[in-house]
């Protein structure tokens, strides 16, 4: 099975539902930490979730970063794979993140969960997350709070430092879930 079959399958039989809320963002492909990763579908409503897909296509040579980059910035993560890779990947993977199964039965393809997602029970970092953000989308949350002073000019990467600073946890999680919800100049289109 591919991976345009597995995520095929995902948006249709998991994630159909999240499209007609307003209030909540489905991207494919959502850059983190600075676009060095990036998540196969995420979904931003009331928390920032994350599927990775394991197609047989695949191999597990990456997981263990992405397991890392995503527990910097998600609240909930799901493993999306097929029968293949479900006890190997599983084994790769912290017990905060859910898995779900895409299999052929006969002519149909079934999407099955094998285990809930749950609250991510690493600690998530503040700088990860805001970069998240554009760079002027950070510059704005800095100045709404007075503490853009000197960063005009600097890179992105000392805006989202001062913003990971200034901001609690629980606040920059808010802003970070906002802006990206807000964005309507998403390369690619919305």
């Amino acid at each position: 099975m591919r991976d345009s079959d597995v995520r095929a399958a995902l948006v249709s039989q998991v994630l159909a539902a999240h499209f007609s809320q307003p209030d909540t963002l489905v991207r494919h492909e959502l850059g983190i930490r600075a676009g060095r990763r990036r998540i196969d579908v995420a979904v931003v409503n009331g928390e920032i979730s994350g599927w990775e897909i394991k197609s047989d296509e695949d191999t597990l040579a990456r997981l263990a970063g992405q397991v890392e980059a995503y527990g910097q910035v998600l609240d909930r993560a799901t493993l999306v794979t097929t029968p293949r890779w479900v006890d190997p990947a599983t084994a790769k993977i912290p017990a905060w993140w859910g898995v779900t199964v895409v299999e052929t039965i006969g002519s149909a393809i079934v999407v099955r969960e094998l285990r809930p997602s749950a609250d991510n029970s690493e600690a998530v970092d503040p700088m990860s997350l805001a970069q998240l953000l554009w760079r002027d989308e950070a510059l704005a949350e800095l100045r709404l709070r007075q503490q853009a002073r000197g960063l005009s000019s600097k890179a992105r990467h000392y805006v989202w430092q001062r913003l990971a600073v200034v901001l609690a946890l629980d606040e920059l999680r808010a802003v970070v879930r906002a802006r990206l919800k807000a964005r309507s100049d998403w390369p690619g289109g919305r």
